[in-house]
Formats: C-alpha cells, structure tokens, sequence
C-alpha cells in the first residue's frame, strides 16, 4: 500500500513540476523570445489554457501508467507465477529474481499467458512496481538461454524506465497537441465560430497521430537499448539467437502482429511501407541483429 502511494505521489509531483517547467518556458517564448523575431502570441494562449492542456495531456498518460500493470492483466487474462510448478516456469523466475536481485530492485510480477506466438513484455509505472509477462508460445519456441535472453530484455526496459519516460514524452507531445490546436483554432474562431470550433477537433486528432512519429521513434530507440541491456546481462550470442529464433517462427507461420499491440515490447511486425515505419513501435529484426553484433 505504502509502495502504491508512494509513487502517485511521484506522478502528481512529476506532474506539477511539468506545469511549472512548462508554465515559464511559455512565458520567456511569449514574452521575450518570440517578439524579437516579429511574433506576438502573448495574450493568445493564457495560464488557465495553459493548465488544461497539461492536466490533459499528462493526466491521461500517467492514468494509463499508474494503471498500466492493472490493465495488462485484464488483457492477457494469465497467470502470475508465485511459486514454479515446472522446470520452464523455474527458468522465468529463477531469471528475473537474480536479475532484479543483480540490479537491487524489486522483482517484478512474474505472469505467463497462453498465446502461440513467441514474445513477451514489461510494463508498470516504476522499476520496483513492475511486471514481466511471458507467452506460452515463447517458452515452447525458443530453448532456456534464448528465454533468458529476452527476459533480460524485458528487465532492461523495467530498469531503464522506459515506461516512465514514454510518458513523460507522450504527455509532453499530447500537451503541445492541446495548445497548438486552441491557438490555431482561436484564430479561425475570430473569423468563424463554427469553423473553429471544428477545426480544434479536427486538428485535436491530426496532431495526435503525428505526434505517435516522436513517440514510436523513441519506443525503437529503447529496444535498441533493452537489446544491449540483455547483451551485458546474459551474451549478445543469446540475445542475437533469441531474436533469431522469434524471427524464424513468424516466417515459418506467417503470422501477423496486431499493429497496436502497445504491450508487446518483443513483438515482430511485418513488412511496412516506407512512411508507415515512421509509426512502427520496433525495429526490423535485422537493424537489431546487425546492432548487436557490432557490440564488442
């Protein structure tokens, strides 16, 4: 209970330092920096706007953290893993726990859930409140060093904070998002009500679909480092044969992830088109191969 206060403290104080950050960063742009180059915007976008596209913005991304472990249970409809009752759930949790143990955190909840495909995934609004999740299908797909591999993977993400800090990104971007749809739409409102007023929402949704280019650039970057994060942990050799060994099950079944699959953070999509990479969550198996490989 202590441990579950403790960090929506964290989130509402995360959240007002934000606000602050935001609140003087708008005020030197508005005041200061942007009336030297010839544009005024001051008095455009006041504090009360200002406030609500934060406590927007960031209010439904850290609602979605805090509740984020909760959630995935509900989607995976597994089980959690107290006490092994076979040699493959002994690896898993024999696994985490030393890894945990190794970095000084809290070992996260250990859940398994039946699905064919081979992956798995971390989530949780901190390190030490977290959860690793492993499909059936990863577990009877790939040997014990390859299941180790992508567990060290998944720890590298709980460890980095990734969930954290996507975040703190998507709420930084849904928050621009806010702001930039009232000022443009402010402006059309002045000529037409009406078309401002659908114009905002217009623009409300167009942004934040862009605004996931930012997001997924990052959510690539971080497996790339999850990547490395396992490389250190248990061999690049393991790693590099785990993803290997995931590839060759989705060529041999053609099977298809879901492409908003926003828990799977081992997960191996198709072939996209050229600007639909700029919203893919992962990169191709054969940039993170060729990654690891150059590792020393």
């Amino acid at each position: 209970m202590l441990k579950k206060l403790k960090g929506i403290g964290l989130l509402i104080l995360s959240n007002i330092l934000i606000f602050v950050t935001l609140s003087i960063t708008f005020t030197i742009l508005a005041d200061f920096i942007l009336p030297a180059f010839g544009i005024h915007i001051r008095g455009s976008i006041d504090q009360g706007v200002l406030f609500f596209a934060v406590l927007f913005g960031f209010g439904g991304a850290f609602a979605s953290l805090l509740f984020s472990k909760t959630i995935a249970k509900m989607m995976i409809q597994g089980y959690r893993i107290e006490r092994p009752r076979n040699h493959a759930e002994m690896v898993v949790y024999e696994t985490v726990h030393k890894i945990a143990q190794r970095l000084n955190i809290e070992p996260p909840e250990i859940w398994i859930y039946d699905s064919p495909d081979p992956n798995a995934f971390a989530t949780g609004p901190s390190k030490n409140n977290s959860m690793v999740a492993v499909s059936t299908g990863l577990i009877q797909n790939l040997n014990e060093h390859e299941v180790r591999a992508v567990l060290a993977h998944e720890m590298g993400h709980v460890y980095n904070g990734d969930m954290f800090t996507t975040t703190v990104l998507a709420g930084l971007l849904n928050t621009f998002v806010y702001l930039l749809a009232h000022w443009i739409s402010r402006q059309i409102a002045e000529r037409n009500e009406a078309l401002g007023f659908m114009a905002y929402f217009f623009l409300v949704n167009v942004l934040a679909i862009l605004a996931y280019i930012p997001i997924n650039w990052f959510s690539r970057h971080r497996e790339f480092a999850a990547d490395r994060f396992a490389a250190n942990t248990v061999g690049k050799q393991y790693m590099i044969s785990a993803l290997q060994a995931i590839d060759r099950w989705v060529k041999s079944t053609q099977f298809q992830y879901q492409t908003d699959d926003a828990l799977a953070t081992m997960k191996i999509s198709g072939r996209t088109s050229s600007f639909m990479k700029l919203f893919a969550t992962h990169p191709p198996i054969e940039a993170r191969v060729a990654a690891l490989q150059q590792l020393p």
